[in-house]
């Protein structure tokens, strides 16, 4: 609609990094209008998109390739490639998992491949600006699953999650050159997790939520001053599960910041005093997401609580209390057809992610379901369901942008033998 409030998505949980968009006026008809789509190799990450400018970074067969898209028509505008011989120690993909993320004033467009290869590129030509290797110039390795944290654009500087040896933790990296401008702390690993800005007591600050591969394990969140690095404290939250990963991004209202990690570690709201030192509100063990990072709206925080797909719900709690308002798992009855024999199975969201947009939200199922819901203290509602295809790993979080939502398929599709892609539908009303 022409009145319809529209936004760019420059980075990993949106313009405002808690997986909240301002966009308005999107239909609510599911499954939504296919616009386009592209087949891809593998990876986890979602696109960034400025303008007429989407970026998307995928892995086909040994090369990560950053890919340059039009957003509205799908055409390739530029595309660079570059050798990648990471081997998931799981079994799950060899793509990247970290997003691209895009410096509107500079032109420029930042990823990070799944070993560690940082490269700076001019967003309307794809010309490498300068280019770096983690892995040598931090000596970072592996751990369980790759490189996953997408990078932060703040205060003129690029915030990694490095998770170096002896540290730093986190560095900043100048955008125009990459040299470092500062590190900060020395005894957690690279999470799965992403940086995220916020104002606090007035002043700006980034929230890590850190911690990779160790023994014991050990991470935590860390409040950084972004100008300089001066960590402002450090609380250690981290499963006692030496196979266990700190994934969900934090999520700061107020003076407030709350994590989750699964693996029996559960939630904490650390209070962040004017001074800049902490207090712990409460811990609970009753909200404990895997990688998708939760939604705050008005006093309670809303997400896909569990480890695994069989033990995933969908919940809701208090954060002044950290009382869990509801649980629910939303559970539905599909028919589809294999090779022309009709079956009917009770699928689900399992652990899905959620999306907050035009008043209520959309929830992406693993199993590649679309909903909108309506989610407040007293339940959950169903406004529309659609099945955008039948694949498992469908973990990234989808992006919308100017009434477009983008969704990524990350495995073959079970029913049609379709391979990944990334897909974009019309949600404009």
């Amino acid at each position: 609609a022409a009145d319809a409030v529209t936004h760019d998505w420059t980075s990993f949980l949106g313009p405002t990094h808690n997986g909240e968009s301002t966009e308005t006026r999107l239909s609510r008809t599911l499954p939504p209008p296919l616009v386009w789509e592209l087949p891809t190799g593998s990876g986890y990450a979602s696109p960034a998109i400025h303008g007429d400018r989407l970026v998307y970074l995928h892995r086909v067969g040994e090369e990560e390739i950053v890919e340059c898209l039009h957003p509205e028509t799908g055409g390739t505008h530029w595309r660079l490639r570059y050798p990648s011989a990471y081997r998931d120690r799981y079994g799950y993909n060899n793509g990247p998992r970290s997003s691209p993320v895009i410096d509107v004033p500079g032109g420029r467009v930042y990823t990070i491949g799944a070993e560690g290869r940082v490269h700076a590129m001019e967003l309307e030509t794809g010309r490498v600006v300068w280019r770096s290797d983690l892995r040598s110039a931090y000596s970072v390795r592996q751990d369980f699953f790759g490189i996953s944290s997408t990078p932060l654009i703040e205060g003129g500087v690029l915030i990694v999650n490095v998770g170096a040896p002896g540290g730093p933790t986190v560095a900043a990296l100048d955008l125009e050159t990459g040299d470092e401008i500062w590190r900060a702390g020395d005894e957690w690993g690279a999470s799965y997790a992403s940086p995220v800005p916020a104002v606090v007591h007035g002043e700006r600050r980034v929230f890590v939520f850190a911690g990779g591969e160790s023994r014991p394990p050990s991470g935590g969140l860390m409040s950084i001053d972004p100008t300089n690095g001066r960590v402002d404290f450090a609380f250690p939250w981290r499963s006692r599960t030496y196979e266990s990963v700190n994934a969900a991004c934090p999520v700061v209202f107020d003076d407030k910041v709350f994590i989750t990690a699964s693996y029996r570690a559960g939630g904490a709201l650390v209070e962040v005093r004017p001074d800049f030192t902490h207090d712990v509100a409460w811990t609970t063990r009753d909200f404990a997401l895997h990688f998708n990072t939760p939604i705050h709206r008005d006093g309670y925080l809303y997400g896909f609580d569990g480890r695994n797909m069989g033990d995933s719900s969908l919940a809701c709690i208090d954060a002044a209390t950290g009382e869990v308002a509801w649980r629910e798992v939303p559970q539905w009855r599909e028919r589809f057809t294999i090779d022309g024999r009709e079956y009917e199975q009770i699928l689900g969201t399992a652990r899905g992610s959620l999306l907050a947009a035009d008043g209520q939200f959309l929830a992406l199922g693993e199993l590649g379901h679309l909903l909108w819901l309506d989610l407040t203290p007293d339940g959950y509602t169903e406004i529309s369901r659609g099945w955008l295809f039948a694949a498992r790993e469908s973990w990234s979080l989808p992006v919308l942008s100017r009434g477009l939502l983008y969704v990524t398929q990350n495995a073959r599709d079970l029913l049609t033998g379709a391979g990944p892609r990334l897909l974009c539908y019309d949600l404009r009303a």
